[in-house]
């Protein structure tokens, strides 16, 4: 199974939020590469337009790396939009809010499943 729901804190991955829609995994890269060598990252975009949503990931190889880009870029102005930079949380599981196909819910119009059967 993938790490992604891990419950432990990875200390060299940070969120970096608030970022201008028109920001690029280059331009990413170009701004957090002078604190060390970056491993990942991943930039969230909307599935539809290909647009940024404004947030991405970004993993470096060590956690002194990681920390001196949350000390020097938190609240970091880019294009009017003051950035946040912290340590990314792990990902918790989703609880969507629409029912599955196995969740045991019927869609029979609310007769008994015994009474599936009869003709009235």
């Amino acid at each position: 199974m993938s790490d992604q729901f891990d419950n432990k804190e990875n200390k060299k991955k940070i969120f970096v939020g608030n970022l201008p829609f028109s920001m690029t995994q280059d331009g990413l890269q170009s701004l957090f590469s002078e604190f060390g060598e970056i491993t990942q990252i991943s930039l969230i975009t909307d599935r539809m337009t290909g647009r940024s949503k404004g947030f991405a990931f970004v993993e470096f190889a060590d956690e002194s790396a990681a920390q001196a880009a949350i000390d020097k870029m938190a609240g970091y102005v880019l294009e009017d939009r003051e950035m946040v930079v912290n340590i990314a949380r792990p990902r918790e599981p989703r609880n969507d809010s629409f029912p599955r196909r196995d969740s045991g819910r019927s869609f029979g119009g609310g007769r008994p499943q015994q009474n599936r059967d009869r003709r009235y």
